[in-house]
């Protein structure tokens, strides 16, 4: 059964109302349809109205509890996988309190008890369009932030991070030299990919290379080849990533890590734009822009003398630093919403709805992991939740291994001390267990080492149980 056909407008809302008994579906049909503001359609069967829905989803959904076909609190659940969007209105002439609870469980907005009166129920559908109009303005503005906020796979809407998307943008043609230092997980690799995708060489390849996993030796031979002979085993010419990335973007993750002998032949490489193929005497010319990265302070290894300063001048030209997540927590919401579609579109899953609740148990923690903590978690929820959509009961329990230093520490400890703190909470409350350790951080198993590795943690007696 239809009510009033009026033609939809931007301002106007969509209402279906389904009873069993036909004359109240016609009262409430004719009494809402009235108003300008909204389209009213009615219904006497549930089946109908899931169908009408699954073409056209309604904005409020008004229904009875008792049905002739259908259950009104199962229907609830139906319909929020269907339209997740739309707000739902129960009336019953059974009313009682553990009813109501249950269907504001299930998801309704509002229980309405039989007999009420057509001002009670616009009132309450007033109610309803106030919470549409008021989501929709919120939708509208975090569209507005994702387009503003967003740089590729890179998403920020602080000050801070905003002004690294207008760095990125400036320099990425420039095919100048760019070193990026953050913390791990903070996304200098994304930054990096940023650069090449708006550089002239974007149609080169975009070449990563870790620093920090392999021996001189293997740097050399990764990053310029061998030539036949060289060595044992060189049963052929191979070329270096150097090469590969001929007329592309060669990224250096953990360039602190590069042994000072090797850094003296990268040296050579960024001034004279040749190589030398490992056992090979012929020079090579390359053509490629370097981009580098760091979790460590650079200055102080220059003084140090644990990095060369020329190759340090040489590298960072343009310096970003990109801010931990801790700092910039504003962005959680974004971040977790992009996470979430990223990890459903991996699990073939519908994309989840994003509570307040999941949102609000993430504000304590103090992310040592950074952004790649935070997509672990999101992806670990979206994997194991049985419905679409992420509460905080889908938060994993690990996460108050760790938690936020009280009042009294903030200002007083400094940050490498309460990294200190954090890594050992979560290292001693895993039994020791590097894995799982690492895990939680959202770090890779070599970085959790490295890490001990400057606290002076002996990590050999805990050997056994990783």
């Amino acid at each position: 059964m239809k009510g009033n056909k009026c033609d939809k407008k931007k301002d106007t809302f969509k209402v279906m109302v389904l009873d069993d008994e036909e004359i109240t579906v016609k009262r409430l049909v004719k009494g809402l349809g009235s108003s300008n503001e909204l389209e009213v359609k009615g219904f006497i069967l549930a089946k109908d109205a899931l169908k009408e829905i699954k073409k056209s989803p309604p904005d409020i959904f008004i229904s009875d509890i008792k049905l002739k076909d259908a259950d009104g609190l199962e229907l609830i659940e139906r319909i929020k996988i269907m339209a997740p969007q739309t707000v739902i209105i129960l009336i019953t002439a059974f009313a009682s309190i553990d009813q109501a609870v249950k269907a504001t469980k299930k998801g309704a907005f509002y229980y309405l008890a039989k007999p009420f009166s057509l001002k009670e129920l616009r009132q309450t559908i007033s109610e309803a369009l106030e919470f549409i109009k008021s989501k929709r303005q919120r939708d509208l503005i975090m569209e507005q932030l994702s387009k503003d906020g967003r740089l590729g796979e890179i998403i920020g809407s602080t000050p801070e991070m905003l002004q690294i998307f207008k760095t990125i943008k400036q320099i990425a043609p420039l095919d100048c030299n760019v070193l990026i230092k953050g913390e791990t997980g903070t996304g200098k690799e994304l930054v990096a990919k940023a650069l090449h995708l708006h550089s002239k060489r974007s149609k080169f390849p975009f070449v990563s290379f870790n620093c920090g996993a392999f021996t001189e030796e293997l740097i050399a031979n990764e990053l310029f080849g061998h030539e036949k002979g060289a060595f044992t085993g060189a049963n052929s010419t191979k070329l270096g990533l150097l090469e590969t990335a001929s007329g592309g973007t060669i990224f250096l993750d953990e360039i602190a890590e590069m042994p000072l002998s090797m850094q003296v032949k990268l040296l050579r490489v960024l001034q004279e734009n040749t190589i030398f193929r490992v056992g090979g005497t012929s020079p090579v010319k390359i053509d490629c822009r370097f981009i580098a990265a760091t979790n460590r302070n650079l200055d102080k290894m220059v003084r140090e003398g644990a990095f060369r300063q020329d190759l340090f001048y040489r590298l960072k030209v343009v310096t970003i630093s990109l801010p931990p997540l801790r700092e910039r927590k504003q962005d959680i919401p974004a971040l977790v919403a992009h996470f979430a579609k990223k990890a459903a579109n991996k699990f073939g899953k519908p994309v989840p709805r994003i509570e307040q609740d999941f949102i609000d148990g993430l504000k304590d923690y103090p992310f040592p992991g950074n952004c790649r903590e935070l997509e672990h978690l999101v992806e670990r929820a979206v994997a194991l939740s049985r419905k679409n959509r992420l509460t905080s009961e889908d938060l994993p329990p690990d996460l108050w291994l760790i938690q936020e230093p009280g009042k009294e520490t903030k200002g007083t400890a400094s940050l490498k001390k309460l990294e200190i703190d954090y890594i050992m909470d979560v290292y001693r409350k895993t039994g020791f267990n590097q894995s799982e350790t690492a895990r939680i951080l959202g770090i890779s198993r070599t970085t959790l080492w490295r890490k001990l590795r400057q606290f002076n943690v002996s990590t050999k007696r805990h050997n056994k149980k990783n």
